[in-house]
């Protein structure tokens, strides 16, 4: 009887949480994700700017489903003497936060080049150079798969000629979540090399 009411009371938690998280989610739509996202409260006093293409709603949602993660993060981003570090891997959070920091030449812009990500969000923060960035809905890639998603590498590549493409550069930084494909690390003419630091988030999936 004891297992029994144990098991009922777990099973009321989880529900309780369920619908309190979808509620959360449903929150963060619209005018009042707006609101929130306008105030820049998020950044913690990072002195960079968020550019254009940054899905607004999502975002929203995924920072108040795991805040204390988001928090680290950009406190990481503020905190950091970038040149000082050399290209690596750097944990933040274990394996919940971590930055990866990259150094060299740009690409040219590739169209099979579009990822995508299930488990992390990312933050692309260039501190020295510029490069082009595109990003775009990954409903509307989803149809050209390049190279099928990879689990253990939390990435899958599609194929399309289209998408907005940004220029990343000190000070203006990008965010993109699993609800976007996004092409990475392109040249910019007159830049020949980039470092960046690419913060990956772990974030709970929105319903």
């Amino acid at each position: 009887m004891k297992k029994l009411s144990a098991y009922i009371l777990a099973l009321l938690v989880l529900l309780i949480g369920s619908a309190v998280r979808a509620q959360s989610a449903e929150e963060w739509t619209g005018k009042k994700a707006e609101q929130w996202y306008t105030k820049m409260e998020w950044l913690n006093g990072l002195p960079a700017k968020p550019g254009e293409g940054i899905n607004k709603e999502e975002f929203a949602k995924r920072y108040h489903n795991n805040p204390a993660a988001w928090d680290k993060a950009f406190l990481f981003l503020k905190n950091t003497d970038f040149t000082r570090l050399r290209p690596g891997k750097y944990p933040i959070d274990d394996e919940n936060v971590f930055a990866t920091i990259s150094e060299g030449p740009p690409r040219e812009i590739n169209s099979s080049k579009w990822e995508a990500h299930q488990t992390y969000t990312d933050i692309h923060f260039v501190v020295k150079g510029k490069e082009k960035i595109g990003i775009t809905p990954v409903e509307k890639v989803n149809g050209n798969v390049a190279v099928g998603y990879d689990s253990a590498k939390d990435i899958g590549f599609y194929s399309t000629d289209d998408g907005p493409f940004y220029v990343a550069e000190p000070g203006i930084f990008y965010i993109v979540t699993p609800t976007e494909a996004h092409n990475p690390s392109n040249k910019v003419e007159g830049y020949d090399g980039v470092k960046k630091v690419v913060v990956k988030v772990r974030t709970t999936p929105t319903p």
